[in-house]
């Protein structure tokens, strides 16, 4: 069993659990509640060129800790850095949630996104509705859904559930075929990954090939392994709308100036 796996074997855990204590039918009453932000802020938040007039939006990640890289983070103050992340001119922030591997918490993207005015994705390995409806109440605009461990038919009901809640839906593909799969299902943010979870090698230029399977109008998002101005350039020059950083980040003392770096502006 590969980390992807048993890290999609630990959330349906844990829903199981969270279950017990609240029945997913609470839950859900609670999401629908909510008026939903028929804007798709994530979404507005891709598009177009940033305020500097660049092509490329960056996607900022709060996290503490990793499957391959173990604990990054050991002092964590989440609120702080995701202001650093807004100020420094990032589009989005993306929050770990997953607890076991990751060391996240439901509670960071709750008290992250009432702190900043920048949309937030829900970083986990959703595996049920319940998390979807989670998302919601927990202030996030995005919700990402990964091909690897969802059938057809879970993309599918997925992206429709968030559609009705108001949320984007970042589907994640590692390969040609998931992203055929990922635009089948209606995606409208198709993310690739340049780290296979499956055994944890990373090519930056995954994304750099399979930007060309998107469909005309999606918006794409290269993930993982993206380290310096050059990485960034050569996603650029791809096309791709956005980029998510993670490792880079959390391990520069200085947030703006490593994303003014990274941006190319310095």
């Amino acid at each position: 069993m590969n980390i992807l796996d048993q890290l999609a074997g630990y959330a349906k855990v844990r829903v199981a659990e969270k279950e017990k204590q609240i029945p997913k039918e609470i839950i859900r009453d609670k999401a629908l509640a909510l008026p939903p932000d028929t804007g798709f802020p994530f979404e507005k938040a891709l598009s177009g060129k940033t305020p500097e007039g660049d092509t490329i939006h960056f996607i900022c990640e709060c996290k503490k800790a990793s499957p391959s890289k173990g604990l990054i983070a050991p002092d964590f103050p989440y609120v702080e850095i995701a202001k650093e992340y807004e100020k420094a001119g990032a589009s989005a922030v993306s929050v770990l949630t997953e607890p076991k591997w990751f060391l996240g918490d439901d509670r960071y993207l709750q008290e992250i996104a009432g702190a900043i005015h920048l949309p937030c994705i829900r970083k986990d390995f959703t595996v049920d509705s319940y998390m979807i409806y989670e998302a919601k109440l927990l202030g996030a605009a995005c919700v990402l859904l990964i091909c690897a461990i969802l059938s057809d038919r879970q993309l599918e009901e997925g992206i429709r559930l968030c559609d009705r809640l108001g949320l984007s839906a970042l589907v994640e593909a590692h390969d040609e075929e998931e992203v055929k799969r990922a635009a089948a299902a209606g995606a409208r943010v198709i993310g690739v990954n340049n780290r296979n979870l499956k055994d944890f090698t990373v090519d930056i230029h995954n994304s750099e090939r399979l930007a060309a399977f998107a469909p005309a109008g999606t918006l794409f998002v290269a993930e993982s392994g993206i380290r310096t101005a050059s990485d960034v350039q050569v996603l650029r020059e791809s096309g791709v709308n956005g980029i998510l950083i993670g490792e880079t980040l959390m391990r520069a003392s200085d947030k703006c100036l490593a994303l003014k770096t990274l941006r190319g502006s310095l």
